[in-house]
């Protein structure tokens, strides 16, 4: 008898998980985008702090341990800084005005 019920009370709680949610809004589509463009930048900066720090170890090694061999001249990217972040909005800001820019009289 508890089994069944278990049973029962699962399935009609499970029904629920398979409801549809409605789409987002436009607001919630642009929080999501902003968020999203933000952790990128967030990834770019961890990209070039970990780039910065492993040329400062290299450096290090060759310096102690290298025992005078120059370093190797293997083609390696060189660490490209994202600079500030700025918002979408700020970014296209700008741009906006100067085109829409009114006719002086004349």
């Amino acid at each position: 008898m508890k089994k069944t019920l278990l049973l029962m009370t699962a399935l009609a709680l499970s029904g629920a998980a398979f409801a549809k949610l409605p789409p987002p809004s436009d607001e919630a589509k642009a929080k999501a985008a902003e968020a999203a463009a933000k952790a990128a930048h967030g990834n770019k900066v961890a990209d070039y702090l970990l780039c910065k720090s492993r040329e400062k170890v290299a450096a290090h090694y060759y310096r102690t341990n290298g025992k005078g061999k120059p370093a190797p001249k293997e083609a390696t990217p060189a660490c490209a800084d994202p600079g500030p972040y700025k918002p979408a909005e700020q970014a296209a800001a700008p741009a906006a005005p100067a085109a829409a820019k009114p006719a002086g009289k004349g």
